[in-house]
């Protein structure tokens, strides 16, 4: 079990990028976490689909 702080943590001693590359970064994985990826608790469905229908 990993609290929020201790993943945060965790990203900030590995990342090596710019603050940019890093906003870049969260905002591909944002857009890929809630359009692209099923989620098992929606039922497959993709958080972007859930709250558009």
């Amino acid at each position: 079990f990993q609290t929020v702080s201790m993943r945060i943590d965790r990203f900030h001693s590995f990342w090596r990028g710019s603050p940019a590359s890093a906003r870049r970064w969260l905002r591909r994985f944002r857009h890929h976490y809630n359009h692209d990826r099923p989620n098992q608790a929606l039922n497959g469905r993709t958080p972007a689909e859930e709250v558009l229908n």
